[in-house]
């Protein structure tokens, strides 16, 4: 009897064939996880791509965030001064109101002293008319240049116009450019040609071109600007012949050329006076007020009041030579409610003369 071989499932050829079946799997899995790596690289390139772009941009903000915050430092800072001067211009308003209501006080005073000194200068002025009765006449002069006026009012009664050495002093400070603080204020921020057609200017310019013509051709004579220094017209510190009309027809286009700025120092303007060699025999001063100044300009954030400016006239009273008269032409500005009082009495006590000089002289 023939004997059959027994039967294995784990022969031979099954182990191929499951050996072959597997190398396919691990070959198809090889393939597939290489496919899904190339793609996995592309996407995280285009990933890449973008976290770079975002973080340009988070750069960019960042930049922009760092100059926000120094403008609004700067923006914080500016606010701080801005209170800071806010809280002073307060102060200074306040000030102004306390110093207004002092001198609307002094003003019904004034007004009264004012009224009294009117009664008394009408007294004196039918003295002078008595006196002017019994003198005998004098011949009449020649002017030394010509000045037309606009009207018929081209004089000035009591003004001394007599002397060997005549000095004019001339205020050309900015308040000559207007009769209230507020238009010099205006004035003041106009263009340079503007400044010089203003109408109080022109007309201390035209009171001026008056006074060379009326002037006698003898003796000598000086034209003095001052604010808060005081120089001649003409940059000559001497004296010059008052017998060359070329001369006083250059002082009035010199004047025609000075533009008002800056403060009043009546302190530098005497004491060019007191300075000069020899000294003037008669000052004729045109001005609008009281000193804003001494010698030197006050700090920016000092307030100068009404009793400082009339601290500082009395000190250039003081520098003032003696025996000297000072005849004053007062122009009008608001607010110095002491000025004609002080100039009058200045006069007084230097034998000069003092008059106000309204809008439509010379």
């Amino acid at each position: 009897m023939v004997r059959r071989r027994s039967f294995s499932i784990f022969s031979l050829s099954f182990l191929d064939s499951i050996s072959c079946g597997f190398g396919a799997v691990i070959l198809l899995f090889v393939l597939v996880n290489a496919q899904a790596s190339r793609n996995r690289d592309e996407q995280v390139k285009d990933l890449r791509g973008e976290v770079d772009k975002v973080e340009i941009e988070i750069l960019n903000l960042e930049k922009e965030k760092v100059l926000a915050r120094n403008a609004l430092d700067e923006v914080i800072q500016e606010t701080v001064e801005t209170q800071g001067l806010s809280r002073e211009v307060i102060d200074l308003i306040q000030e102004s109101k306390e110093e207004l209501a002092k001198q609307e006080g002094q003003t019904l005073a004034t007004k009264e002293h004012v009224n009294q000194l009117k009664t008394d200068l009408l007294s004196l002025e039918e003295g002078i008319k008595r006196l002017k009765g019994g003198a005998e006449s004098e011949e009449p002069g020649e002017a030394a240049m010509a000045f037309a006026g606009d009207g018929t009012r081209q004089y000035l009664t009591g003004l001394k116009l007599k002397g060997n050495r005549t000095l004019i002093l001339v205020d050309g400070s900015a308040s000559m450019l207007a009769d209230t603080v507020v238009d010099v204020l205006r004035v003041r921020n106009l263009p340079e040609e503007e400044q010089k057609s203003a109408p109080k200017w022109l007309q201390a310019r035209r009171t001026v071109d008056w006074l060379l013509a009326q002037l006698p051709m003898q003796g000598d004579l000086q034209v003095v600007v001052y604010n808060d220094k005081a120089r001649p017209l003409l940059d000559d510190t001497g004296w010059v012949s008052a017998a060359d009309p070329a001369l006083r027809k250059e002082m009035s286009e010199a004047m025609a050329e000075e533009i008002p700025k800056g403060g009043t120092s009546l302190v530098n303007a005497f004491t060019f006076a007191a300075a000069m060699n020899p000294l003037p025999d008669n000052i004729i001063l045109l001005a609008d007020g009281l000193p804003t100044m001494s010698s030197s300009a006050p700090t920016l954030r000092k307030r100068v009041t009404g009793p400082n400016r009339q601290r500082f006239f009395e000190e250039a009273q003081r520098l003032l030579p003696p025996h000297i008269p000072v005849n004053t032409l007062l122009f009008y500005m608001e607010g110095d409610p002491l000025a004609a009082e002080s100039y009058w009495r200045l006069a007084v006590t230097t034998q000069g003369s003092f008059l106000t000089v309204t809008e439509d002289w010379p």
